[in-house]
């Protein structure tokens, strides 16, 4: 990890880039394609003990996004939101541990995400489906909180940085209660899931490597 102080970053590391393209590829072929093959639902994670949950999903769901909302107009907010998020705290933790350690990562927050929403759900009798990156971009932001706690971030209406370790704290505690009112129709306890995946992945690396980023 010591050579990311030595080496100019890249700004669009390939793993981020590649993974930014195919979701975007995954959603404008949702757009196109959904009124004849259903793609989104496809992809999509389902309730386990349903008829329509394949274990696939698990992997699928993080690759599709919102494509049409109930009045048939494209949706772009929830793979725009998710990729911003990817790129503007995928970029340097790819840039820190490698492209084969974060690809890894990144998979892991989003299986880490489905399962968590999975056993939420069962438990709790809520057989809506999934998508998204949101629980893998979850776990990206834990990773950048643990890393870089003290980077300051600009957060709209707030006119003051606020610190990356306060700022993405709040957002999972903002999740954990969202979650438990359960009034919405987002997955945030597969948010939540995807962070404390990515957080204990991130300690136990930093287990070996006692350096800290910040």
């Amino acid at each position: 990890m010591s050579n990311f102080r030595y080496t100019r970053p890249d700004n669009f590391p390939p793993v981020v880039k590649n993974l930014i393209i195919i979701n975007i590829l995954v959603w404008i072929a949702q757009v196109s394609l959904d009124s004849r093959y259903d793609l989104t639902g496809l992809l999509a994670l389902y309730p386990l003990g349903t008829d329509d949950f394949k274990p696939y999903q698990i992997a699928t769901h993080m690759f599709a996004h919102a494509a049409r909302d109930e009045h048939n107009q494209v949706v772009f907010a929830h793979i725009l939101l998710n990729m911003f998020a990817l790129w503007m705290f995928g970029k340097t933790l790819e840039n820190v541990w490698g492209s084969k350690r974060f690809l890894f990562f990144y998979l892991a927050s989003g299986v880490g995400a489905a399962i968590v929403h999975l056993l939420v759900q069962y438990y709790t009798g809520n057989y809506s489906f999934a998508i998204g990156a949101s629980g893998a971009v979850m776990g990206v932001l834990a990773a950048f909180a643990y890393l870089f706690p003290n980077t300051e971030l600009y957060i709209m209406l707030i006119p003051i940085p606020v610190k990356a370790k306060w700022a993405i704290t709040g957002y999972i505690i903002y999740d954990l209660w969202q979650g438990y009112k359960g009034d919405d129709h987002i997955a945030h306890f597969a948010h939540l899931g995807g962070a404390l995946t990515g957080f204990i992945i991130v300690l136990i690396w930093n287990k070996t490597n006692k350096k800290r980023f910040y």
